[in-house]
C-alpha cells in the first residue's frame, strides 16, 4: 500500500518564474502554503509579470493577483478549454512548435471549439468577459508559466486536469523555455523525493513499471535472486499487480462487508497496517478510515508525535506507537519540488529511545528474515556500510530512468555546503561549483553532467541540461510519426531531429558509432537498465538525451479519456450538468478496489439535499495532518480550533451568526460540528474547511485516546469526515476539492 497522490514534477523551478511574463495559478495558494517560494512570484510581478489566479476562493494569493477568476469547483477543464477556444479562434497558438513537437493537437482544437465563452460561463460560473481578458493577457505575455497544486489534482478527473494544463502550455509554446513550463507546488520538502523513490503502489523506485523486466533489473542491482523475490508474492501474477493506495487502504481491511466496495486481493483482507510518518487522518472519508482501523488485527505507528490514527479508533489492543526520530536527528538526501537534491545534515543524535526511520526498517527486516538481502546493495554487501551515503550511492547506481546517476553524496553535499554560490534565477553555480546547476536537478545523466534546470529545453546542449520530450510510447500511432521533427533537437545534437530511446540494439545506428565487443558485453539492454553507464556516456559525447526525442502527446490512447474531457464531480450542485457531462463508467479492480463513478453521480439529484459546494485546503501554520503543529502552543494560538468559512449572506439564510457552532452534513451520511467563521473569501454557495484537525468525530470527543501527556493544544473535527466519495480514474486520488454539503445551526 502506498500513496498515489503525485502532482507531477516541476518542469522548471521557482527562481525561473522571474523570467516569466505571465503566471497563471490553478488550485494553489502559495502566498499561504508556500510563503517563501511565493517571494519569486512577487519578484516576477516587480519585473512586470502578470499574475492570474483561478480558484473557488478569494485567497491571499488572489489578493496579490492582477486578474482573478472565481471558478466553480471541479470545472478547471471547462475553463482551460475556454482559453484554448479563444487561443485557436484568434490564431494565437504557436503553430510551428505544435507542428514540430506535439502529437494530435488537432483533437484538442476540435474539443475546444465546443467550449465557447458562453458555455464556459454557464459551467464554470466565470463571466465570459473575465475568461476572454485572462486568455488574451496570458497568450500575449510569453513566456508564461502555469502553476498548480492539490486544488487541481484532488478530483475524479484530476489526471485529466493535469494533462490539459500542460496541453494549454504546449499550445502556446510555453514548455521547454525559461520562464515557462508547468510548475507544481509540493507540500513538504521531500514529497518529490518520496515520489521518486516509489512510495506508490504501482511502480518501483524511479518510476519503473512493476513488470518482469523491471523486477529482474532491480534484483540484479540489489544482488537478490529473482526467483526468491517471486517467492515473496502470492504468485508471480500478483508481483505485477498494483497494490492498495493510501486513499483506500481501509477498503482492503473491510473486504466488501457492510456494503463497502468489493476488493481484489487474492481472497484475503488486509490484516495489519504499518504507518511510517504519514498523516492518514488527512485522507478522505475519515469514518471509513476509522472502520478500517477498528477492524485491523495489528496497527503499528511510527512518528515523533502521536499519529492520530491511534486516537480515532476504538480498537483496544495490538496498537503500537514507536517513537521515531525527527528530521533534525537524521541525515540524507531530500528532493525539492524542482527535482533538485539537497543534503540534510543531522543536528543532534536521536533523543531518548527514539529511532531513525531506517533503523526501524532495518530492525523490521531482521525480524522478518531478509535483512541480509535488504542491505546487500550497500557497502561491501555484508552489512558494512556508511549510512546514508551508501544508500545514496545505491540510488545513483540503479535509477537511470529519471537520470539520478550523477547524484553522488559528494556532489550533493558540495552543493548544499556552497548554496550561496548559485544564481537563484538560473541555478548556475560559480567558483568550485561552476558549470553545475544547484542540486543537480534530474535528469543528471552522468557523474559529470550538470543537471537539468528546465525540462524539454532544446535551446541548450544535452551536457548543459538540454533535452527533447521523452520517447516512451513507440515510434508511431495511427500512422503518425511520434518523433520530433527535423530541427527540433537539443543544440549540438548528433541527430538534427527526433530519435528513439537508446538501446543496445540501436545505439550504434542512432549515434553513428561503433562499439567494442567489451562494451557490448557490459552494456545493458536499454538506457534505463544499463548498469554500466556506457549508453549514457556515449550519448553525452554525441549530445543525445538517452530517453530519446519525441513529440509531446496531447492524446493518450491508453487512458479512459484519450483527450481530457470535462466530467462533472460525482456530487455536484448542478445535476443538469451531471447528465450532460457524466462521469466514467464504474471501474472494477481499481488499485484492488471496485470504484464507483457514474452509478454514484447519477443515483440522485444531490443538489436538492446538499446545495452547498464544499472545498478544503491548507493553513500555513498547521501544514499537513497537523499532529506536529497542533502540539505547538505558539502555532496553535494562531488557529486554536476547527472552523468553517462561510459567506455572511449564506449564513443569514440559515440564521447562523459569526462564531455559532454549526453542523456540516455530507452525502455519505456523515457530519461534523464546527465553528462558523464569516468570510467573504468564499462565494455565497460554498463553504471552506481546513483539513488539519482530528480528535473529534461526528461530535464525539475521542481525545481520551491520547496517551497521557501527548494530547495536542488543539484538536477538533476532521474536514475529511465530510469530504465526499470520489476517486481519480487513474491515480485514485480522492475528490476532496469538488464535493457538496448542507449546513444547519447546532
Amino acid at each position: 500500500m502506498a500513496n498515489t497522490w503525485g502532482y507531477g514534477a516541476m518542469t522548471n523551478h521557482l527562481g525561473d518564474m522571474q523570467n516569466s511574463k505571465a503566471i497563471i495559478i490553478f488550485g494553489a495558494n502559495p502566498a499561504v502554503n508556500h510563503p517563501v517560494g511565493f517571494s519569486h512570484f512577487l519578484k516576477a510581478k516587480e519585473n512586470g509579470s502578470k499574475l492570474i489566479v483561478i480558484d473557488p476562493r478569494y485567497t491571499h494569493t488572489a489578493a496579490k493577483a492582477d486578474y482573478f477568476a472565481q471558478i466553480r469547483p471541479g470545472t478547471d477543464i471547462a475553463f482551460m478549454y475556454g482559453m484554448l477556444n479563444i487561443i485557436f479562434a484568434n490564431g494565437w497558438e504557436d503553430k510551428e512548435y505544435i507542428s514540430d513537437r506535439v502529437y494530435d493537437m488537432e483533437s484538442i482544437k476540435e474539443e475546444a471549439s465546443k467550449w465557447t465563452p458562453e458555455i464556459v460561463e454557464d459551467v464554470t460560473g466565470v463571466k465570459k468577459e473575465i475568461l476572454e481578458e485572462i486568455t488574451k493577457i496570458y497568450a500575449h505575455n510569453r513566456p508564461g508559466t502555469l502553476i498548480w497544486a492539490m486544488g487541481l489534482t484532488q478530483h475524479s478527473i484530476g489526471t485529466s486536469n493535469t494533462r490539459l494544463a500542460p496541453i494549454l502550455q504546449l499550445s502556446l509554446g510555453n514548455v521547454g523555455v525559461a520562464g515557462g513550463g508547468c510548475n507544481i507546488l509540493r507540500g513538504h520538502d521531500n514529497v518529490q523525493g518520496a515520489t521518486d523513490m516509489g512510495c506508490v503502489s504501482d511502480n518501483l523506485p524511479g518510476y519503473y513499471d512493476i513488470n518482469e523486466t523491471s523486477w529482474k533489473y532491480y534484483c540484479s542491482q540489489w544482488g537478490v535472486d529473482y526467483e526468491w523475490m517471486v517467492s515473496r508474492f502470492f504468485s508471480k501474477e500478483w508481483m505485477h499487480k498494483k497494490g492498495f493506495t493510501l486513499s483506500r487502504w481501509w477498503a482492503g481491511v473491510l473486504n466488501g462487508k457492510d456494503g463497502n466496495d468489493k476488493i481484489h486481493n487474492a481472497g484475503t483482507s488486509l490484516k495489519a497496517l504499518f504507518v511510517l510518518g504519514n498523516g492518514i487522518t488527512s485522507t478522505a472519508q475519515q469514518v471509513k478510515v476509522k472502520e478500517g482501523l477498528d477492524n485491523l488485527e495489528l496497527l503499528v505507528i511510527t512518528d515523533p508525535f502521536v499519529n492520530e490514527a491511534a486516537v480515532i479508533t476504538d480498537k483496544k489492543d495490538n496498537i503500537f506507537i514507536l517513537p521515531a526520530a525527527t528530521q533534525f536527528e537524521t541525515s540524507g538526501t531530500v528532493v525539492a519540488t524542482n527535482r533538485s537534491a539537497q543534503w540534510r545534515y543531522k543536528v543532534v543524535e536521536p533523543l531518548f529511545e527514539s529511532m531513525t526511520d531506517e533503523k526501524i526498517l532495518f530492525e523490521l527486516a531482521k525480524r522478518m528474515g531478509f535483512y541480509d538481502k535488504f542491505i546487500k546493495a550497500m557497502g561491501d554487501g555484508k552489512g558494512n556500510f556508511q549510512w546514508p551515503e551508501d544508500a545514496t550511492r545505491e540510488i545513483a547506481k540503479i535509477i537511470k530512468s529519471i537520470g539520478m546517476t550523477g547524484w553522488t553524496p559528494e556532489r550533493i553535499k558540495k552543493h548544499t555546503d556552497n548554496w550561496d554560490k548559485f544564481d537563484q534565477i538560473t541555478l548556475m553555480g560559480m567558483g568550485e561549483c561552476e558549470g553545475e546547476y544547484y542540486g543537480l536537478p534530474w535528469p543528471c545523466w552522468t557523474e559529470n553532467h550538470p543537471g537539468s534546470p528546465n525540462l524539454y529545453d532544446i535551446s541548450k546542449p544535452v551536457m548543459q541540461g538540454g533535452m527533447g520530450f521523452r520517447n516512451r510510447f513507440g515510434l508511431e500511432h495511427n500512422g503518425v510519426n511520434q518523433l520530433a521533427s527535423k530541427g527540433s533537437a537539443p543544440v549540438d545534437s548528433a541527430v538534427d531531429g527526433g530519435y528513439p530511446q537508446i538501446t543496445k540494439a540501436n545505439i550504434e545506428e542512432v549515434l553513428g558509432i561503433t562499439l567494442s565487443e567489451n562494451e557490448k558485453a557490459r552494456m545493458g539492454a536499454s538506457w534505463s537498465t544499463d548498469a554500466s553507464d556506457i549508453i549514457a556516456k556515449k550519448c553525452m559525447e554525441k549530445g543525445i538525451a538517452p530517453y530519446g526525442n519525441a513529440r509531446a502527446r496531447a492524446r493518450v490512447w491508453t487512458f479512459a479519456d484519450q483527450i481530457p474531457l470535462h466530467r462533472e464531480p460525482l456530487h455536484t450542485t448542478r445535476q443538469d450538468l451531471a447528465h450532460q457531462y457524466p462521469s466514467f463508467e464504474d471501474k472494477s479492480d481499481h488499485f484492488r478496489v471496485d470504484t464507483k463513478y457514474k452509478s454514484v453521480q447519477l443515483a440522485k439529484d444531490y443538489s436538492k439535499e446538499f446545495p452547498i459546494n464544499l472545498v478544503t485546503g491548507r493553513l500555513v501554520n498547521l501544514n499537513g495532518a497537523g499532529m506536529e503543529n497542533r502540539a505547538s502552543k505558539y502555532l496553535t494560538r494562531l488557529t486554536p480550533e476547527m472552523f468553517c468559512d462561510i459567506n455572511p449572506e449564506l449564513a443569514k439564510k440559515y440564521s447562523i451568526k459569526n462564531n455559532d457552532m454549526i453542523w456540516v452534513y455530507s452525502p455519505e451520511g456523515t457530519k461534523i460540528k464546527v465553528k462558523a467563521r464569516y468570510s467573504h473569501s468564499v462565494s455565497k454557495d460554498m463553504v471552506f474547511l481546513p483539513f488539519h484537525f482530528t480528535g473529534i468525530m461526528q461530535g464525539v470527543d475521542m481525545s481520551k485516546n491520547y496517551p497521557e501527556g501527548t494530547k495536542p493544544y488543539a484538536y477538533g473535527e476532521s474536514a475529511n469526515t465530510v469530504t465526499n466519495y470520489g476517486y481519480d480514474i487513474v491515480t485514485q486520488i480522492p475528490e476532496t476539492k469538488g464535493g457538496v454539503c448542507r449546513i444547519e445551526k447546532a
